[in-house]
């Protein structure tokens, strides 16, 4: 791997802010996460964000393809004169905003699913996860870096401020454990925070499913929309049409006090409310958020 200051230089180009590059610069530090990642010769990967190809040059070296995705075309240019040279034939470059990937669309091409890898621009690593999530059908796990805040998130348990939608959302169908902890002297430029990298191993089957999932999608974004209010009363503010009787009616479903908060409840309690709202609602209305 070429020193990404080196190749930045050659190519007289610096990392941009508004795609949220931060280059990862330790050769080991790549190795490693995807060493963590257990690719094996049959695994078709697909990676966000792939920048100046830390970690698409070892993942190519381990997996039968690496659908990289980069949205920068100045060093999506730089990449592929990197892979040119080391002769690896395995990496199809994609000049994208991972946000307009259909990667359900993409897996069906491939005719299998994908193993998710990357380091996320901290400005889009939400919608990110929440497309993951969307598109979950065609995605085995995900080995991720975030910003270690973000991170956090994702993996925390009820009962504090960390703890919020994507939390819920997540872990309704997926199990999420730390990878590791990288600091910001790695990269460049340096980060004020350190980085976690994660994996999500998404569930073939969830266990205690929701009736609907937009709903339970609805539902959790409400619920914490207004985090200071009340449940009965946050939920007054989902985006179905609602009267305070069936809000009330759902709680009682699902045995949940209206005064308590969102950060409050776990997953399971999430679904049997949302469960309990389509109960109390039927078909639930469209359109229902879908984000």
């Amino acid at each position: 791997m070429t020193a990404p200051r080196t190749l930045l230089a050659a190519h007289d180009l610096h990392p941009k802010k508004q795609y949220g590059q931060n280059f990862l610069v330790d050769p080991s530090t790549a190795r490693m996460i995807v060493d963590r990642t257990r690719l094996s010769p049959d695994d078709m990967v697909l990676e966000i964000g792939a920048g100046l190809g830390a970690l698409t040059i070892p993942a190519a070296a381990q997996a039968k393809r690496v659908i990289a995705v980069e949205k920068d075309p100045e060093i999506l240019a730089v990449l592929e004169a990197e892979l040119a040279a080391r002769n690896i034939s395995n990496v199809v470059l994609l000049n994208q905003d991972i946000l307009t990937v259909d990667i359900l669309a993409v897996s069906c091409q491939e005719g299998r699913k994908f193993i998710v890898l990357g380091n996320l621009p901290y400005n889009i690593s939400s919608q990110i996860i929440i497309a993951l999530i969307q598109a979950r059908q065609a995605v085995d796990r995900a080995v991720l870096m975030f910003q270690k805040e973000v991170a956090q998130r994702l993996a925390v348990g009820p009962g504090g401020k960390d703890y919020g939608r994507l939390s819920v959302m997540l872990q309704y169908c997926a199990d999420v454990k730390k990878v590791a902890t990288i600091g910001p002297h790695l990269f460049l430029p340096r980060p004020k925070v350190a980085s976690e990298v994660i994996e999500i191993c998404f569930k073939d089957v969830v266990n205690e499913p929701a009736a609907d999932e937009r709903l339970l999608s609805a539902v959790v974004k409400a619920a914490f929309s207004t985090r200071r209010k009340t449940l009965k009363n946050a939920l007054m503010n989902m985006e179905v049409n609602i009267d305070a009787g069936a809000v009330s009616r759902a709680l009682a479903d699902a045995g949940i006090d209206p005064s308590r908060r969102a950060e409050t409840l776990s997953v399971r309690e999430f679904v049997r409310l949302a469960n309990g709202f389509y109960e109390a609602l039927g078909q639930p209305p469209v359109p229902l958020a879908s984000d």
